[in-house]
């Protein structure tokens, strides 16, 4: 599904270059729960920004369900944004004043898919991310972070993406709540095969994914399961 080979990106500002990766290559199957894992500064957040088709390599490819995102107009990464990749961010990003079904509605909404459609699919994404039938009226204002934070992923979900891509989703959340977030994800992964990128910088929340990508100074310095704690533990003293 992805394939990601020898990407570098290099930011420069004046006589200052600042190469934040350095030839990281990778693949990811379809229906894999895989979590990058990095200490700040690691590249692992221009990492998230290239597999999103939010920017673009300075060299390398990458390759998305067999597109090469890295060769494509801004214009054609904004198709693949709305409709290949769901996002979900640690600040949620939901209107505070729309109710959660209107919420997950908008990407309908822009793609101008017929009203009882939007309704339809708005609301099996809510129960596909955990969210109770009687929530779906309330305003995002007036739910719980956790609760948020499932509204959130039923957006991603709502296109039915290839990829689902969440940003730090459990941070500004306590750990109990963030734990039940995480086992949405799990539950997304195994029940209905979605493809899941989680990014984060916390050893507790990567394990909840099967395989971890640790990355450190703009390489990969481990990429295995993420049950096997031989692996973690040695990119813990790494770091």
């Amino acid at each position: 599904m992805i394939e990601v080979k020898n990407i570098t990106k290099t930011y420069v500002n004046g006589d200052n270059e600042t190469h934040a990766l350095r030839g990281v290559s990778f693949t990811i199957d379809d229906g894999e729960f895989v979590a990058i894992m990095g200490p700040s500064g690691s590249g692992k957040s221009t990492l998230m920004h290239i597999l999103g088709a939010l920017d673009t390599p300075t060299s390398g490819t990458y390759h998305l369900d067999k597109h090469d995102v890295s060769t494509l107009s801004d214009d054609e990464l904004a198709d693949i944004r709305r409709n290949r990749i769901g996002f979900v961010f640690q600040s949620f990003n939901l209107l505070p004043r729309a109710t959660a079904l209107r919420n997950v509605m908008l990407p309908l909404i822009y793609a101008e898919v017929p009203e009882k459609e939007r309704i339809k699919h708005a609301k099996a994404a809510l129960a596909n991310a955990g969210l109770d039938e009687d929530r779906y009226n309330h305003m995002s204002n007036q739910l719980s972070g956790g609760q948020i934070q499932r509204v959130a992923i039923a957006r991603a979900l709502v296109n039915n993406p290839a990829l689902i891509l969440a940003d730090e989703p459990t941070g500004n959340l306590d750990s109990h709540t963030g734990d039940i977030v995480l086992g949405t994800f799990q539950r997304l992964n195994k029940e209905y095969k979605r493809t899941i990128i989680l990014i984060t910088h916390e050893r507790e929340v990567a394990e909840h994914a099967d395989r971890i990508i640790y990355i450190k100074d703009g390489v990969i310095v481990e990429d295995g399961n993420s049950h096997d704690k031989r692996i973690i533990s040695h990119a813990k003293r790494k770091e």
